[in-house]
């Protein structure tokens, strides 16, 4: 079945669906972007979990609920309610955490065939339903819902991707294999044997992704084009990028896709969180002059041994300097750190924060990464898993962050290199902040709506499915 809808009416505003998976780091840059499309002049819907509808109305948007994946983390990963073989697999991740960096993406490479293409038929029929009821005129698709990718490719409908980590999430020559980092910070040398293997496993889930896309779509859009290697599936439109431009990221092949690197997700003000963080700031800046937050993510937060020696190491290490720590569920086995210089709690209002402290300690997540050069905010990167890694090198290589290896963490490194990034901020840090200030959510919606009304509508033919009109070449490095 394919819908016959092509492109937005003159005599309205464009309706647009936002499709997040249901983990919270997605929700949230998503629920900013939606908002920034409603500012454009879109009618927008964001379609996730239920538990995100909060983000939605916040953003002044619509929203309707969409179930993409089995997995799910609405804050902290811990208590978020999921089946045992979910929890299970959040175990073993954590643990192998614990055994350094090929170790944890090995983990992710064997979970990655129950996460990314969870019943994927369950899914286009529910894309197929929602379209029917909100008949919107494009989507934005997270890139990482391979599921409504594909569905969307399927029922040929229009869509936009936003990539909500490292650029290379979308995989930019044939060589370059998704969960592989394409380059590794200088504290993280993984020994070419690790590699070898690390690069195996992802060939070897290339290859059995993109084997699932063709039986799906044959099955479903006989007469549509095939989809091609799965993991580089994405709109032939648009796609963009929750991330700064730096020169040095692989080059994109010249295309008729626009390439919309949009520097950060954070709303230009940040809604303040109440009196009792405000009096907990005040208390921490009243003991102390200077103030870190240490925030390792939903998922690795759960890691209080890392917390543990950052906190030691700074009260050790770094005089007059007052700490907030993110625990997660691990907040109570923390807690005995409370007192004049140390707050310990489970969850964070983490982007207010980052206008009122000095340094942050993060594990080179995107948000984390993307909110703290917004912020203009000095930086430790501890990466753990996924696209860190080249998140971290990235971050090391433009003067943004110091990077150390979480596995080899002790106290006095730890604390060893809070006192220097306190004493002197990293040098790269004025110039690439005032650069992503420049974009941001509001610069991304405009790109997006520009982009989706000059892309010349697509017709359904007997065989094939192709543009109507002049093609148009768009450079990929152009933006």
């Amino acid at each position: 079945m394919e819908f016959s809808r092509h492109g937005s009416r003159s005599d309205r505003a464009p309706r647009v669906v936002v499709v997040s998976p249901p983990f919270l780091s997605h929700a949230q840059p998503l629920s900013v972007l939606a908002g920034a499309l409603a500012r454009a002049g879109c009618e927008v819907h964001l379609a996730s979990a239920p538990a995100f509808a909060p983000l939605a109305e916040a953003a002044g948007a619509g929203f309707v609920p969409l179930t993409v994946t089995k997995n799910a983390n609405t804050g902290v990963a811990r208590r978020t309610a999921q089946s045992a073989r979910e929890a299970e697999r959040l175990a073993e991740f954590l643990g192998s955490t614990r055994h350094g960096a090929v170790a944890t993406l090995l983990t992710q490479s064997r979970h990655r065939a129950e996460d990314l293409l969870s019943e994927p038929e369950r899914v286009l029929t529910d894309v197929r339903a929602l379209h029917a009821r909100l008949a919107p005129d494009w989507y934005v698709v997270d890139q990482l819902s391979y599921p409504v990718t594909l569905a969307l490719h399927c029922l040929g409908l229009r869509y936009a991707t936003f990539c909500p980590g490292h650029p290379t999430y979308v995989p930019h020559a044939p060589d370059a294999l998704f969960g592989v980092p394409y380059a590794w910070p200088r504290a993280i040398r993984p020994a070419e044997e690790e590699l070898i293997e690390l690069r195996r496993a992802a060939r070897a889930n290339d290859t059995a992704f993109t084997e699932q896309f063709t039986t799906v779509a044959r099955a479903h859009a006989p007469a549509a084009r095939a989809p091609g290697r799965a993991f580089a599936l994405t709109s032939r439109q648009a796609v963009v990028f929750n991330y700064p431009r730096f020169p040095w990221l692989p080059e994109r092949p010249a295309c008729d896709t626009g390439f919309f690197y949009g520097g950060h997700c954070s709303p230009a003000r940040e809604t303040g969180p109440g009196p009792a963080w405000e009096a907990v700031v005040d208390r921490l800046r009243g003991s102390c002059g200077r103030l870190v937050l240490i925030a390792l993510g939903t998922f690795l937060s759960a890691r209080d041994d890392v917390l543990e020696v950052l906190v030691r190491g700074l009260l050790s290490q770094v005089p007059d300097t007052a700490v907030v720590v993110a625990a997660g569920d691990r907040a109570p086995a923390l807690a005995h750190w409370s007192g004049p210089r140390v707050h310990v709690a489970d969850v964070v209002p983490q982007r207010w924060l980052l206008g009122r402290v000095d340094a942050m300690v993060h594990h080179g997540g995107n948000n984390s990464f993307t909110e703290c050069l917004a912020s203009a905010t000095p930086a430790l990167v501890l990466p753990f898993s996924s696209d860190q890694f080249s998140i971290a090198h990235d971050a090391e290589r433009a003067g943004l962050a110091v990077c150390l290896d979480p596995s080899r963490l002790g106290p006095r490194t730890a604390g060893t290199a809070l006192r220097q990034l306190l004493a002197e901020p990293p040098a790269g840090l004025p110039r690439w902040s005032r650069a992503v200030r420049r974009r941001g959510p509001d610069w991304m919606a405009r790109m997006l709506v520009r982009k989706m009304a000059a892309s010349p509508p697509v017709v359904t033919r007997p065989g094939r499915r192709e543009p109507v009109g002049p093609a148009r070449r768009r450079d990929g490095r152009a933006s």
